[in-house]
């Protein structure tokens, strides 16, 4: 059975209703990310961090997986499949992927401040006094900016291992998780779907310059058709 390693980013959830990280004033929902998305912004104002992923986390739970999400369960019947993800959400599992990676976190997850290895699931608010076990306030699961991305490593091993390489809604522009895609084998198939393509197809590269849910509809029937 061929592997396929499937690559996404917010463009995909971003037709779920979730928005992209960050909009095009370099503000996310009003706030600098350096506020709410780093260590010394956690430092600085815990309140203000914890009320921001309390919100997002509520939007998170009011959303459903799109068709996109579903398409790719479907390549599970006749692919071994892993999907690396940088987003946050659980959209993938929920669909029901079986093998999700995630580079920068996860929002429907905390972890203590003292061990970073305990990880505790949490759909309701997050807050200043919520203490793990060492009596420590816990933090959202997400990796900041300035933080090292703890599952690089593995997501490197899976996709040096890819047959075929999907690349869905992220512009491949910001490292270290741009990076991945120099690990594929030479002359792997790539398919690369984003509505603003960020790259020139090449004779392994196929660029669908569509959304998520139409482009991923037809590379999945590709696949399947030729498997």
């Amino acid at each position: 059975m061929k592997n396929i390693v499937v690559l996404t980013g917010a463009g995909i959830s971003a037709e779920s209703g979730l928005r992209t990280f960050r909009d095009a004033d370099g503000l996310w929902e009003g706030h600098d990310i350096m506020q709410v998305a780093s260590p010394l912004g956690w430092k600085n104002d815990m309140a203000l961090v914890l009320d921001f992923y309390n919100k997002r986390r509520s939007q998170l739970l009011e959303v459903s997986p799109n068709k996109a999400h579903y398409n790719l369960v479907d390549l599970e019947e006749k692919y071994a499949v892993t999907i690396i993800t940088q987003n946050v959400d659980d959209l993938h599992e929920r669909a029901g992927s079986s093998n999700v990676l995630h580079l920068h976190g996860e929002l429907l997850k905390v972890r203590s401040q003292f061990d970073a290895n305990l990880v505790l699931d949490w759909k309701k608010d997050l807050l200043p006094g919520d203490h793990c076990s060492h009596n420590m306030q816990l933090r959202p699961h997400i990796v900041w900016f300035g933080e090292e991305l703890p599952m690089l490593d593995t997501a490197i091993t899976i996709t040096e291992q890819a047959d075929i390489l999907i690349i869905i809604g992220t512009s491949m522009q910001v490292y270290p998780a741009a990076g991945l895609l120099q690990y594929a084998p030479f002359q792997t198939p790539v398919y690369f779907i984003d509505p603003n393509p960020s790259v020139s197809p090449t004779k392994n590269l196929t660029i669908l310059s569509e959304k998520a849910t139409t482009g991923v509809t037809k590379v999945v029937k590709e696949l399947l058709d030729n498997s």
